[in-house]
């Protein structure tokens, strides 16, 4: 019972910001604030990598998830809202869920962005019923090996993964099973 108490106390400081702060908690966004965020992140994730803003210029689409909650305690979930930019602007808006169990424990506040190079990458996230990242378009997910090894001349994967702005703890951060829908702000 004592463990129960404490999942409970864990998941609510994690999605209330109690313990990972930021300025855009994970709870619902107005359109403003998720324009704001999400031009914010690519601007710092270009900052930051070089390879992020060469991919950039290529994509077809950037989609962006600035501020994601993850938390949990053998049973764990992740939710964050994001906008889809094209040319600069954002052309939509989308959430991120998943849900996982097994041994797991923490919470983290992290982001990332999606770069869809193909146009039928960005028709694919706009199904009607959501999209199930590991079904689909392919993905690579570009951590600092792949990165440094990384040109656009390489480039065969429909779309690419940044993660960025990690914090807080917990084990792993992986996009299998994640589930993204477009919503209406």
């Amino acid at each position: 019972m004592r463990y129960f108490y404490l999942i409970i106390l864990l998941l609510v400081l994690a999605f209330t910001g109690g313990i990972v702060t930021s300025p855009n908690p994970a709870s619902a966004a107005t359109a403003a604030e998720i324009n704001r965020d999400a031009k914010s992140a690519l601007e710092k994730l270009y900052a930051k990598s070089p390879k992020a803003k060469t991919l950039g210029e290529k994509a077809k689409g950037v989609l962006v998830f600035p501020g994601i909650a993850k938390g949990g305690f053998m049973v764990g979930g992740q939710y964050g809202e994001g906008g889809l930019l094209k040319g600069g602007q954002v052309a939509g808006y989308y959430n991120t869920v998943q849900g996982s169990f097994g041994l797991q424990a923490g919470i983290q506040k992290y982001g990332y962005a999606l770069f869809l190079m193909t146009d039928s990458a960005l028709k694919w996230i706009d199904k009607s019923d959501g999209w199930e990242i590991g079904t689909g378009p392919t993905i690579a997910v570009m951590d600092t090996g792949a990165a440094a090894s990384f040109t656009t001349t390489t480039a065969q994967s429909e779309i690419y993964a940044f993660f960025f702005d990690q914090k807080g703890l917990m084990g792993g951060i992986g996009l299998q099973g994640t589930k993204i829908t477009k919503i209406k702000k």
